[in-house]
């Protein structure tokens, strides 16, 4: 049976990659012209576009994305959404899925991809983590961002969880951002990419069903700098408890 999955693994990676630079090559264009629109327009119509073309090459791929509590987000209000970071297929789905304009934290090597940097650097706040000075200036324009009214979803792992623990150490980044900021913080658990685009098997992919959930916001109005450890630790403990509570049900 291992033989067999691994062999329709790699047949549904290949359809997978194909629709997917298929139906990219549909948007490229108009990805590049929104280039010319100021923030935040350019952010919101490249997402409304990003979400028609995920939303068309994922169940195409096989693979159906259910959200919940979306209700979470107040109508004129934006937030730092912090969420666990398992497979490169979490991005095509947080995106898309958080409600309203929305940039995501992102490497700057992703960039650099012929064509799909185009697309990429549209939704993205680029950061080389190897540069002090690139993590700095990324910080400053995430603050630009929330400015401009959009949401700011960070992975605060930093990099893909490879443990079998539920969660990796938090980095203090989005925490700082949020007690500087005053926004709350809406927590978002993802289940099952890590099946989809399992981690140690390349250039393989599974059709399996993905669930996005969004926490209750966290408030961060009376809170300071020197706060930063306690709110990590306590989004951390949120999400930790709600992933050890929900995974055999999801």
């Amino acid at each position: 049976m291992n033989m067999i999955k691994n062999i329709l693994g790699r047949v549904f990676a290949t359809w997978a990659l194909l629709m997917f630079v298929l139906t990219m090559l549909i948007i490229l264009l108009p990805s590049w012209a929104m280039g010319l629109l100021p923030e935040p327009k350019r952010t919101r119509w490249f997402l409304a576009l990003s979400r028609a073309w995920i939303g068309v090459w994922l169940p195409l791929s096989g693979v159906r994305v259910v959200v919940k509590g979306r209700e979470k987000f107040k109508k004129g209000e934006n937030y730092i959404v912090v969420c666990n970071h398992n497979s490169f297929m979490d991005v095509p789905v947080t995106s898309p899925g958080i409600p309203g304009g929305n940039k995501t934290i992102a490497k700057i090597e992703m960039a650099k991809i012929p064509l799909f940097g185009i697309i990429y650097k549209r939704g993205s706040v680029l950061v080389d983590r190897k540069s002090e000075e690139s993590r700095l200036k990324s910080y400053t324009y995430m603050k630009r961002v929330l400015e401009m009214g959009l949401h700011m979803c960070i992975y605060p792992e930093g990099t893909r969880n490879k443990t079998n623990l539920p969660l990796k150490e938090f980095k203090d980044g989005a925490f700082r951002l949020a007690t500087e900021t005053k926004k709350s913080i809406i927590p978002a658990v993802l289940f099952n990419t890590r099946n989809v685009l399992p981690q140690h098997k390349p250039f393989f992919f599974w059709p399996s069903k993905i669930e996005m959930h969004f926490l209750d916001p966290v408030t961060t109005d009376n809170l300071k700098p020197e706060d930063t450890k306690m709110l990590r630790q306590k989004v951390y403990d949120l999400m930790w408890n709600y992933i050890e509570a929900n995974k055999k049900a999801v």
